[in-house]
């Protein structure tokens, strides 16, 4: 039986309609979720999803009702339709909460970020006491990852960040969990730390999880909201049957985008290829060499961030026309790596690290110029009002946004480079406008912009589903066909480019292999 507490709280959209931008996001959305009921919420790349749950969440504000309230909150026997008025009981989660800590620095340890969920702040605003220490260091316990409680937030790797914020979102206390994507990014390991935590005793919360992937659905779900194009298709309880339907609904939905996507790359690319042509001819002769010749060397490359080693001995060559592929468990070291190659992280003394084109004296800029690089990382840098297109023009200058107006010959270039992509049509949307897989594909585009020499990709499909992340993957095989270096790091088999050359497998901090692809 439920406590007390978690049976008087429910959620009512009646009709609900949400635009952006002058663009209808939701469409009459009608949803009535009841206390402890564990809701999956499936639909397509930009359905809507992440700005439903930000609506619950009471972060994003409707279109008035006319007349009536389109959003009701039922706690402790009063309706309320201001969300002030309930926050504390709805705990957010989700890659752009997560992102805060990294566009704002805050570097907290682990145990102090979970303790901000005891009370109920952002940051730290006061010591923890002994009981609170205890409770936030049983939490990162029962997530697993008890052995990073004193390790600052911003040294830990994606996936155990969104561990300790899951910790932090369980000490909240609150009635129902709001749970966008959480999945993404994580290990199969920590994945299943993840599914423990949700399936077990959260003491009568409910909670609200979105979902790109079957693999991502958190088991124990009991009810099912299917959105298509910010319309309702389906909300009630869940069974297999309909579930598979939901996540096949939102494949398909995709493709049909995907393709109108391809049609537009096609024609981008068409209208460059007479150029490309020349220059692979004009550069036919010295090929070989060319292929031979380094582009980035590590010599007992050792990386420290925040006084604690992360990388550790790294000896790598990767060479022109190369594409490696960098796995490992969360934490093993990979975006500090691809960090490291782009300039970010220092080698410390007694190793090295060379790059082509760049000697002493030469600044870093001059590799960043032929060098594209797509991270979550990059996605906490840019103000949310920035358009698409400056965000594509500003992988011209490796800088995140724009403090000057763009010229006419860099705009043509950004938007062949959106059209390459299928997104031309997102050109004068600001990023706030998108979702998160929106914004993604849009880095993609800003790496295209520079027709890169060397491709740097850390977590690249993170927040696509099935057939976005098909059609990028397809897109880096291009890039490496064409003899674009690549090196790119990911959790998942399925996401290595079928012509991928070499894998990196770390493993804490260290080389645990580096060498040909192990078919």
């Amino acid at each position: 039986m439920l406590p007390e507490a978690a049976r008087r709280m429910e959620i009512v959209l009646d009709h609900l309609n949400l635009s952006r931008g002058g663009r209808r996001i939701l469409h009459e959305v009608s949803w009535h979720i009841r206390p402890g009921e564990r809701w999956l919420v499936v639909g397509g790349s930009g359905a809507g999803k992440t700005q439903l749950l930000k609506v619950v969440a009471g972060d994003v504000w409707p279109e008035e009702g006319g007349g009536r309230a389109p959003r009701r909150y039922f706690l402790d026997g009063e309706w309320h339709t201001q969300p002030v008025e309930v926050r504390e009981e709805l705990a957010w989660l989700g890659p752009e909460r997560q992102d805060r800590y990294e566009r704002y620095g805050w570097n907290h340890a682990a145990v102090e970020v979970v303790g901000t969920g005891l009370n109920r702040t952002d940051i730290p605003l006061q010591k923890l006491d002994a009981a609170g220490k205890a409770t936030a260091l049983r939490l990162l316990r029962r997530a697993g990852i008890g052995a990073l409680a004193r390790r600052r937030f911003l040294t830990l790797s994606y996936g155990e960040r969104r561990l300790v914020l899951l910790a932090r979102v369980l000490a909240w206390r609150a009635r129902f969990l709001v749970l966008d994507e959480v999945a993404t990014g994580l290990d199969e390991r920590n994945r299943g730390r993840l599914y423990r935590l949700l399936g077990g005793d959260l003491g009568g919360a409910g909670w609200i999880c979105s979902a790109h992937r079957a693999e991502d659905a958190p088991p124990g779900a009991t009810h099912l909201l299917w959105l298509r194009a910010g319309r309702v298709v389906y909300a009630g309880p869940l069974t297999a049957a309909r579930l598979r339907r939901a996540f096949a609904d939102a494949a398909g939905a995709d493709a049909e985008a995907r393709a109108r996507r391809r049609a537009d790359a096609r024609r981008a690319r068409a209208a460059a290829k007479a150029g490309h042509a020349r220059r692979t001819r004009s550069a036919a002769a010295d090929a070989p060499l060319r292929a031979a010749r380094p582009v980035i060397v590590l010599r007992r490359a050792n990386v420290w961030i925040d006084g604690k080693r992360i990388l550790r001995d790294i000896d790598l060559t990767v060479r022109r026309g190369e594409c490696w592929v960098v796995h490992g468990a969360n934490g093993s070291g990979k975006s500090t790596l691809l960090r490291t190659l782009y300039g970010d992280h220092a080698v410390a003394a007694g190793g090295s690290i060379e790059r082509a084109g760049i000697v002493p004296g030469v600044p870093l800029d001059e590799f960043r110029a032929r060098t594209g690089l797509v991270a979550p990382h990059l996605q906490t840098e840019y103000p949310r009002h920035t358009t698409v297109l400056d965000t594509v023009v500003s992988g011209l200058h490796s800088s995140y946004g724009l403090n000057f107006q763009a010229t006419p010959a860099e705009k043509r270039r950004a938007r062949a480079a959106l059209a390459a992509l299928g997104l031309e049509e997102f050109a004068p949307r600001p990023l706030a406008e998108l979702s998160y897989g929106q914004v993604r594909r849009v880095l993609f585009a800003r790496a295209q912009v520079l027709s890169p020499r060397l491709l740097l990709l850390d977590e690249a499909f993170t927040g696509l589903n099935a057939p976005l992340r098909a059609g990028l993957i397809a897109w880096v095989e291009e890039r490496i066909d064409s003899g674009v270096t690549v090196v790119m790091a990911t959790h998942y088999r399925r996401e290595w480019p079928r012509n991928a050359t070499h894998e990196l497998m770390l493993s804490r901090g260290r080389v645990a292999y580096a060498g040909k692809v192990r078919r």
